[in-house]
């Protein structure tokens, strides 16, 4: 069964899932990003530039399906044809379409309220399917 994780209290779902996909990547972990073609398309850039030292590989989905099959972090607004399913990082509002594929699925809520009340409906969601949802609270580990 897919472990389920929310991230809460994250200053900036984009800033944070650079620093995640980051530490992700140096640990080899394959990664599967999900959300809104503008909240992707924001990710892409950030990666690009979040940091003069490290590179984070990753590709869109309108990459060809070899670059696809060999990227470490795919960023894609469904999942279902993703060709790996260790970990899913979620950044939309919706509960994704075949997250129970993945190992891992792990949920980035930020301090907006609006993000706040959709990020319960989702718990609710797992928790009604059996799946245990875990809490990590980041607003003691974000910089101010």
């Amino acid at each position: 069964m897919t472990e389920v994780a929310f991230h809460f209290n994250a200053l900036d779902k984009i800033s944070y899932a650079c620093r995640l996909l980051r530490k992700a990547s140096r640990q080899g972990a394959r990664v599967v990003v999900t959300g809104s073609a503008d909240m992707l398309q924001q990710l892409d850039a950030a990666l690009w530039s979040f940091s003069a030292a490290d590179f984070v590989a990753h590709s869109l989905a309108t990459d060809d399906a070899t670059v696809l099959a060999a990227s470490p972090v795919l960023l894609l607004e469904s999942v279902l044809e993703a060709p790996h399913q260790q970990v899913l990082l979620q950044l939309g509002d919706a509960v994704p379409a075949g997250f129970e594929r993945f190992e891992r699925l792990i949920e980035v809520v930020t301090l907006d309220e609006d993000d706040r009340a959709l990020a319960r409906q989702r718990w609710k969601h797992y928790a009604s399917r059996g799946y245990a949802v875990q809490r990590k609270d980041l607003e003691l580990k974000e910089p101010s």
